[in-house]
């Protein structure tokens, strides 16, 4: 049974800890839903990992659809949030709720998901006033790393860190239902967790948060161009694979694959076919 937003919100009240995890195709969230995941992520990671962009910038609204409608058939259960892609909604209002409906209408995404802080509450605001649920997501925000310096830890001083916590008591009022906290120092992310109401999942944040996230194919190990700090690699997928399709082109090149046991057979004789 899918959760609804208000039993998402409902979990740090609970004292229960949220997990989500990023998903891009049918077949990964159909197995990530088969788990105890409480939340489905579309990422708009899925640019470096699965379209090979060298940063989240250039994905469009019509990559990001495209794959959250693959997850929603794939996880037809699960509480899925859909990435706001660089672009879709800073130009204004009415293309952020136009480009939020979208998400929901033909992504069958539950709410999404949007980066920045005070300068981003009045979008926030109009996007849940329509009836899009919004999570915000501050620190180090990727779609603008080139502003923060770079893929740094943010809010190491007292000054960055009481504007982040600024932004998250400004983002709670605007109406996000949560808050994504991405590389932040862990007794920051304690003190912004314990002072707002919505849920916070951490990335990179420590474990004071009401959940955590990652994506998928760092955990699994499917993405080994680079691994961040933070992340724990519960598989090595990437190994097994390469070695598993190596052997199937070594032994395609050698002509033992495929086998007997591996092929359709008949008592017909088929050369007959030969004399016609």
């Amino acid at each position: 049974m899918r959760k609804t937003l208000a039993e998402i919100k409902a979990m740090k009240a609970q004292g229960k800890k949220i997990s989500m995890l990023t998903a891009y195709d049918a077949s990964m969230s159909r197995m990530l839903s088969s788990c105890d995941v409480d939340v489905l992520l579309v990422g708009d990671s899925l640019g470096m990992v699965m379209l090979g962009y060298d940063s989240t910038v250039p994905v469009t609204m019509d990559e990001m659809l495209h794959h959250a409608k693959a997850v929603r058939r794939g996880a037809p259960e699960a509480f899925i949030l859909g990435d706001m892609p660089f672009g879709a909604y800073h130009t204004g209002r009415s293309d952020a709720i136009a480009n939020g409906v979208r998400f929901l209408k033909e992504g069958g995404c539950d709410g999404v998901k949007l980066e920045g802080g005070v300068e981003m509450c009045g979008v926030v605001r109009a996007m849940v006033d329509v009836g899009v649920p919004v999570m915000g997501h501050i620190g180090l925000t990727p779609q603008t790393a080139s502003q923060l310096g770079g893929y740094k830890v943010q809010g190491k001083g007292l000054d960055d860190a009481r504007k982040l916590l600024v932004e998250a008591r400004a983002l709670e009022e605007a109406g996000a239902f949560g808050l994504l906290i991405e590389c932040i120092p862990d007794k920051l992310a304690q003190v912004i967790t314990e002072t707002i109401n919505i849920p916070t999942v951490g990335i990179g944040a420590g474990i004071h948060c009401d959940g955590q996230v990652l994506v998928t194919h760092d955990l699994l190990g499917m993405f080994d161009k680079f691994t961040p700090k933070f992340v724990k690699k519960y598989a090595d997928l990437s190994l097994g694979i390469k070695q598993g399709v190596q052997q199937f082109a070594s032994e395609v090149k050698e002509g033992s694959y495929p086998a007997i046991e591996h092929s359709f057979t008949s008592e017909v004789d088929y050369r007959d076919l030969l004399n016609e």
